[in-house]
């Protein structure tokens, strides 16, 4: 198994315990500017370390650093996915990525679909929930989470198909003018099964618990 590049931002994390299980040993860790603030909550060292440092100084640690304008076309989380990509990873997760301002949430959710387009996988965690995109590969949903949402976030989702769930859908569209694919559910015992058939869907899975 290819290693696994975790990219870290500053967007506030509550839940620490949690996030804790999605971690590895042997991930490349990637902090961005102010994801610096969970470095010692999360437990794990920086490989890597990016940004413009406007919103954490700069620690000058004895660790590979980056150091970006302030004035650019990428974010710092943007940048370090692209970074990674060229390194040579396929698989990512990302934390710290949403919550905070909505403007780098929905900035972070469009890494996933870059990533996406690309042909590799990506998670993004936080406090209530695991987000991906979904396109012809279908995905599985177990019944620990209880909700799942298909959200249009691409413009084109047509050939969606969800199974096992108390509402299914066979061929259908989801616009993003009318996102009617928000809190559904697995049926007990059962393994839920969506997939996309032109275009993309985010698939965020809530997981139980979350207050």
């Amino acid at each position: 198994m290819k290693r696994r590049c975790v990219i870290i931002g500053g967007a506030g994390i509550r839940d620490y315990q949690t996030l804790w299980d999605y971690l590895n040993p042997d991930d490349f860790n990637i902090f961005c500017d102010s994801g610096l603030f969970h470095q010692e909550a999360l437990g794990i060292k920086p490989h890597l370390i990016v940004g413009d440092f406007d919103s954490h100084e700069n620690p000058h640690w004895d660790v590979e650093t980056i150091v970006l304008p302030c004035e650019k076309d990428d974010t710092d989380t943007v940048f370090a996915a692209k970074e990674a990509v060229k390194r040579g990873f396929d698989d990512f997760l990302l934390l710290g990525a949403a919550g905070g301002r909505l403007d780098h949430t929905l900035g972070n959710l469009s890494i996933l679909l870059s990533l996406h387009a690309q042909g590799k996988r990506a998670l993004l965690v936080d406090d209530y929930s695991e987000m991906e995109v979904v396109g012809r590969e279908p995905v599985y949903i177990d019944d620990s989470f209880p909700f799942f949402s298909l959200l249009n976030i691409s413009g084109t989702a047509r050939g969606v198909v969800i199974e096992d769930a108390k509402y299914p859908l066979r061929d259908a569209e989801i616009l993003c003018t009318y996102q009617y694919g928000v809190s559904n559910e697995v049926l007990p015992g059962r393994r839920a099964r969506v997939s996309v058939g032109e275009g993309a869907l985010l698939l965020v899975k809530v997981r139980r618990g979350c207050s």
